[in-house]
């Protein structure tokens, strides 16, 4: 044990001789005048496009934004459309990227309108890129920023199965938990083609499908379903009745989201664990939904809710009430980002979904960038978030150094907290 912390110490103190000079001014005591925590300032800020992501859309964008210190370290992030990303960058040019909290504050309340999902997008993939420098700053891994290791690995879920050969989805599940996976999620049948939807045909033809997938898998939670809002409550309602039987891992999205609080009538209908969150942003957008105990599993995700700081908040809210963390998939950077913060939180249930039930391998990241072994993703040991943005191998689309033109309102208070203006 002596020599394996010795060990863990030499590579920790070896990434802090890398980053030399920064390094120590990273751990400089500011000047009694100085709020500043460090003497970085933002520098740069570039947008790529992802290549190859064939879902550009403005609230479903994988953009990579990387913020360049003046003293050469360079933090990614991912998420946001080009717009929101170009407004929210151009606040912070000269800003200290050690105050993730308050640079995070800056953004959410300096517009004056409280930010739509969209905004958080952009902020989210801001603010990821915050915690990869402070990681590369101080040689240490983003996890144990966040407080270390809180366990060993963070089990999967998958949405679909590539790696599998077999021709029907049953087949598919049954080979899903064979390779270790602890979950597979379906959606419900129709909806994807050009003919009408006929609810009462897909009501029945849904309950009959989880049917064959739950004998498929054996039982024991070994799957959940997404019903994708696409139901009204009647019929929601009646899809849920029927699994009750079978016991699903979860049941997501059993009406559509606009009213949270609809939910309060779905919880005394049903007795199914129900999962919500991956069309919310910030802890505001479902904090009563987790506070009143409507929901057992929080679906909110990265970079959806603004960034890491804003899912550990929701963590500890989803922790006091015991609702599960089971994040939806957005990104490839943003898996790796989650594996930081679900590895350093304290929900007793959280998985992590991966469409196809593999990591995504983007052209522009190391090979390595994701430790997936088995059906389970584990904690990488390199600083910040561990992935090795290659910008060669994507699109260069923009790049801030300058701050906007037209200020925004900015109010503080006399400690120097944000207030709003």
């Amino acid at each position: 044990m002596q020599r394996r912390g010795f060990l863990k110490s030499a590579v920790v103190g070896s990434a802090a001789l890398v980053a030399g000079t920064a390094f120590s001014r990273a751990l400089a005591v500011p000047a009694a005048h100085s709020a500043a925590y460090s003497d970085f300032k933002i520098k740069k800020i570039r947008y790529y496009s992802a290549p190859g992501y064939n879902k550009p859309l403005f609230n479903q964008a994988r953009g990579i934004v990387e913020i360049e210190t003046d003293s050469g370290i360079i933090g990614i992030g991912e998420g946001g459309a080009k717009d929101v990303v170009e407004q929210c960058a151009q606040m912070i040019i000269g800003e200290d990227p050690f105050r993730i909290e308050h640079i995070w504050q800056y953004l959410y309340r300096g517009m004056f309108y409280p930010p739509g999902r969209e905004k958080l997008h952009g902020l989210g993939a801001i603010e990821m890129a915050l915690w990869d420098i402070k990681g590369k700053a101080l040689g240490v891994p983003v996890y144990e920023l966040l407080g270390g290791a809180t366990r060993d690995y963070v089990e999967c879920y998958a949405t679909g199965f590539r790696a599998s050969k077999a021709t029907n989805e049953a087949d598919r599940a049954r080979d899903c938990i064979a390779a270790g996976l602890r979950c597979y999620r379906i959606g419900p049948t129709g909806g994807n083609g050009k003919d009408p939807f006929d609810f009462y045909t897909h009501v029945n033809q849904t309950i009959e499908y989880a049917r064959q997938i739950d004998q498929a898998v054996g039982g024991n939670g070994n799957w959940a379903i997404d019903l994708h809002t696409r139901f009204d409550l009647t019929d929601g309602i009646k899809i849920c009745k029927a699994f009750e039987e079978l016991q699903p891992y979860f049941v997501e999205d059993i009406v559509r989201s606009e009213n949270p609080g609809v939910y309060e009538q779905v919880r005394q209908m049903t007795n199914v664990p129900i999962a919500v969150g991956e069309q919310f942003g910030d802890r505001w957008d479902t904090n009563e939904l987790v506070e009143k105990r409507l929901i057992d599993y929080s679906r909110m995700t990265l970079p959806n809710t603004g960034g890491i700081t804003e899912y550990k908040k929701i963590a500890a809210i989803c922790e006091t009430h015991y609702v599960g963390l089971i994040p939806h998939f957005t990104g490839p950077l943003s898996t790796a980002a989650l594996v930081h913060v679900l590895g350093s939180s304290s929900p007793t249930r959280c998985m992590m979904e991966l469409a196809g039930g593999e990591p995504e391998r983007p052209a522009y990241f190391n090979e390595d960038y994701i430790d997936f072994r088995e059906g389970k993703l584990y904690l990488k040991s390199e600083p910040g978030l561990g992935v090795t943005f290659d910008p060669k191998k994507a699109d260069l689309v923009m790049e801030i150094t300058e701050n906007t033109p037209f200020p925004h309102p900015y109010l503080k208070s006399p400690d120097g907290a944000i207030h709003n203006w």
